[in-house]
């Protein structure tokens, strides 16, 4: 007989795992593994098919990747705004260890990518996939080592994904554009001008700038710049307040707002629509095709070694110092961490590669291989440090 406290347990269980920092990386770690699982089940062919359903003009995974994104972005535009304004990334100090740490994170993956895609112009518009950092994952698998890691490293970490993030957005909007539509261009321009006035005028009221948001996604939509980029724009209006403790600052109303449904759901589903690939027919050689062999050395090479370079001249030149309480080895297993480049790499992929679906499994192929190693290293280091 089930006990009556049992349904109580089990809320107070959930409500502690969602309160956790780890928690959405391990959601999404699920939803990933279960993808895979999915996509090479007797499930496999409902899977692919639904995500090619029409509804309101556009696919289900269209829906996802450049609907629901947009929220993702819009909270990534918000957590970049109110880090930059009050956070741990107020001050030209506080952002030159993690800046430089993004910056080398960021170029050195896409030369390598470049360098083993040089001969083929078609896998050479994916340089940008390994060059971004999944934050979810990535804090999620420092988070689940607990009082192993200084909270320095996990302060780090959160800046260097933050700025990483704030680096493929302008990445996205410089380079991942399809043709432009003039008069949807226009349309967007006046309501970003909107945005502007309701922020002058000290509009604390979110509703104005939300609906003025959803004007501006379609209008991206329809205009050639990926709309998820309507997000981000958004975010730059939302007043923060005068101060982080203003408990009625709409940044972060709607931030705290955003957070829940991210983590738990949007980024899960990102996931779960975009992680599913057929392993069948596929070899070990595969693995060295260009696009998967270039993702994941970008990830799992290319990010260790361009933050930790970066980070060395950083520091020793004095314009940085090491994370409080850390030692040169974590900060080097904080680096492997930061090959973990899911949702955002997914992302670019699909991006890079609209018309070529083999190359965006290769995409995948090479997201997961680059991505499972750095997490398997970037664990293995950081223990060993702890042993130290």
């Amino acid at each position: 007989m089930t006990s009556p406290l049992a349904p109580a347990k089990a809320l107070a269980f959930l409500i502690k795992f969602c309160a956790a920092e780890a928690a959405g990386g391990i959601v999404l770690m699920v939803a990933a593994a279960l993808a895979l699982v999915v996509a090479n089940s007797p499930l496999a062919d409902g899977y692919f098919a639904s995500l090619h359903w029409y509804v309101g003009g556009l696919s289900l995974s269209h829906w996802i990747n450049d609907g629901l994104m947009a929220l993702f972005f819009l909270l990534v535009g918000l957590e970049i705004k109110r880090e930059l304004a009050v956070g741990q990334l107020a001050s030209w100090g506080d952002r030159a260890l993690p800046g430089l740490a993004a910056l080398g994170g960021m170029l050195v993956p896409a030369l390598l990518y470049a360098l083993v895609n040089r001969h083929d112009p078609q896998t050479l518009a994916g340089w940008a996939i390994p060059a971004a950092t999944d934050i979810a994952f990535a804090l999620g698998v420092l988070s689940l080592l607990g009082s192993r890691v200084p909270p320095s490293l996990k302060v780090f970490l959160s800046a260097l994904a933050i700025l990483d993030d704030l680096g493929a957005v302008v990445i996205i909007a410089l380079f991942y554009t399809s043709d432009l539509s003039t008069s949807m261009l226009l349309a967007a321009a006046g309501l970003v001008a909107v945005l502007f006035v309701l922020n002058r005028l000290k509009v604390r009221t979110l509703l104005p700038y939300l609906l003025v948001g959803a004007l501006l996604w379609f209008c991206l939509l329809r205009s050639g710049i990926h709309a998820t980029l309507a997000g981000v724009i958004l975010a730059l209006f939302i007043p923060l307040g005068d101060t982080e403790a203003d408990a009625a600052s709409p940044l972060l109303r709607l931030e705290s707002a955003l957070h829940p449904w991210v983590a738990f759901l949007i980024v899960p589903l990102f996931g779960f629509a975009n992680a599913g690939v057929s392993l069948a027919g596929i070899s070990p050689a595969n693995l060295l095709d260009p696009v998967p062999l270039g993702v994941a050395l970008g990830l799992f090479l290319g990010k260790q070694v361009g933050i930790s370079l970066l980070v060395l001249l950083a520091i020793r030149s004095g314009l940085a110092r090491l994370p409080e309480g850390a030692s040169w080895l974590q900060l080097y297993g904080v680096a492997l961490l930061c090959g973990i480049g899911f949702t955002m790499s997914l992302f670019i992929g699909a991006l890079a590669f609209p018309t070529a679906p083999f190359l965006v499994d290769e995409v995948k192929i090479g997201v997961l291989l680059g991505s499972m190693l750095s997490a398997l290293a970037g664990v293995a280091v950081l223990l060993f440090a702890a042993r130290r």
